[in-house]
C-alpha cells in the first residue's frame, strides 16, 4: 500500500520556498526574516518628477532592475532614486500598503516635491 504524506497531497503551486538572501551565514539555524519592502522612486522625465511603487524582499536588486531597464515597463528608460521605504512582515501586508500608496497622489506628490527641493521641507505623512 502506498502512503502519502499531508506534504504530497498539497499541490505544488502552494509550497513556497524562500532562501534568505539576508542571512550572512549558510548554515545559520535560526530561521532569517526575510523584509517585505514597499518602495517609492522618484525620476526626472523633463519637466515633470514621476513616481514609481512598487515591493520586494530584495530592495537594492529591484532599485538596480530598474536603473537597468529590465524593471517594470513603466521604469524604463529613467534614472530612478529612491524616495520612500516601509518594511512589512507578510508578503499580504506589503502588498495591500503598496495597493493604497499607488493610489494616494497627495502623498507621491510630496515625496516628489521634497526631492525636487533636494530633500529639504517637512515630511510627508
Amino acid at each position: 500500500m502506498l502512503m502519502t504524506t499531508n506534504l504530497e497531497r498539497i499541490p505544488f503551486r502552494r509550497i513556497l520556498v524562500y532562501a534568505s538572501p539576508m542571512s550572512g551565514e549558510p548554515d545559520n539555524p535560526q530561521q532569517t526574516i526575510v523584509p517585505n519592502v514597499v518602495y517609492v522612486l522618484g525620476s526626472h522625465s523633463g519637466p515633470r518628477y514621476l513616481t514609481y511603487v512598487g515591493w520586494t524582499n530584495d530592495l537594492a536588486r529591484r532599485l538596480a532592475q530598474h536603473n537597468a531597464g529590465t524593471g517594470a515597463r513603466t521604469t524604463r528608460g529613467r534614472a530612478w532614486v529612491l524616495l520612500h521605504t516601509e518594511e512589512f512582515a507578510t508578503r499580504n501586508e506589503a502588498m495591500s500598503r503598496e495597493w493604497h500608496l499607488k493610489r494616494d497622489r497627495a502623498f507621491r506628490k510630496q515625496l516628489a516635491q521634497r526631492a525636487q527641493n533636494g530633500g529639504n521641507g517637512p515630511a510627508p505623512g
